[in-house]
């Protein structure tokens, strides 16, 4: 397979419009690639707290529009980041008018194949954490190569959510963040670490530049079944492109078949 992940720059003074048109063009240009993966909140900046509101849209909304449109026009398969997504008061479902962090994935022809609301929302008792609502399903995709486990930034440092994709059946676990700078180093270090206690490959795709004043971290990395980290980006924008065996994942888990070992269902110790 052959997977692009664009780490977008946030720049404050470029506007949300101008970012999607310039983004679908950067996928577009990803015509040969298998699957291309964008960052969190990309069209506002993860950190760009006061801009969720104003900025939110419909799922079915103009980043969604754009990013089908690329996505059919490059032909590939597109995890195209995460979006504030507003849910209208009233629509029946739960949590109207509520925002959520949520990733949406589009196949070859542009059909939606899948939209993930984030789970673990950060900020404590401010930022994401306050002004949008969590998630409540595991989400994968199966490509013909590949079934997609998704996750989103925060995500990364429960490893609870990435047992439950594996069990779902995935082998590639696709992480979109907009990860701060001046922890750059859990970064890498998290997501070798899922890669290996599930013998998966892991793809997380960063942002470059600053969101609300806040450096990102860049450093998007793609990681083998074994840890082995295949490529890493620097600290800019950039698209880091890398060529790996899907069918690693399967090999790797018959070699060293650990995920057999697993307990479950042990009883908390009493004290």
């Amino acid at each position: 397979m052959r997977a692009s992940l664009l780490q977008i720059a946030v720049d404050e003074d470029e506007s949300v419009h101008s970012r999607r048109r310039r983004v679908a063009s950067l996928v577009r240009e990803q015509a040969g690639a298998d699957l291309v993966v964008l960052p969190e909140l990309w069209t506002t900046g993860a950190f760009a707290f006061e801009s969720f509101e104003a900025e939110a849209e419909p799922l079915h909304g103009p980043t969604y529009e754009l990013m089908a449109e690329a996505a059919a026009d490059a032909g590939v398969w597109l995890h195209a980041g995460s979006i504030p997504e507003r849910v209208p008061a009233g629509d029946g479902s739960s949590g109207g008018g509520a925002l959520y962090n949520t990733s949406l994935v589009f196949s070859p022809d542009g059909a939606r194949a899948a939209a993930y609301r984030k789970i673990h929302r950060f900020g404590f008792d401010k930022g994401e954490a306050v002004l949008m609502g969590a998630g409540s399903e595991l989400v994968t995709v199966g490509l013909p190569e590949t079934t997609l486990g998704l996750a989103t930034c925060y995500d990364l440092r429960f490893p609870e959510l990435f047992r439950g994709l594996v069990d779902a059946g995935a082998e590639t676990l696709v992480v979109p963040a907009g990860w701060p700078e001046r922890r750059r180093a859990h970064w890498t270090l998290l997501a070798r670490a899922r890669a290996v206690e599930n013998q998966a490959y892991v793809l997380a795709c960063g942002t470059a530049g600053a969101h609300a004043g806040v450096p990102q971290a860049g450093h998007s990395i793609v990681v083998d079944p074994w840890g082995e980290v295949l490529a890493e980006a620097g600290p800019g924008e950039q698209v880091l492109t890398v060529e790996f065996d899907a069918a690693k994942v399967a090999a790797t888990r018959e070699q060293f078949p650990a995920l057999k070992d697993r307990l479950l269902g042990l009883e908390t110790p009493r004290r």
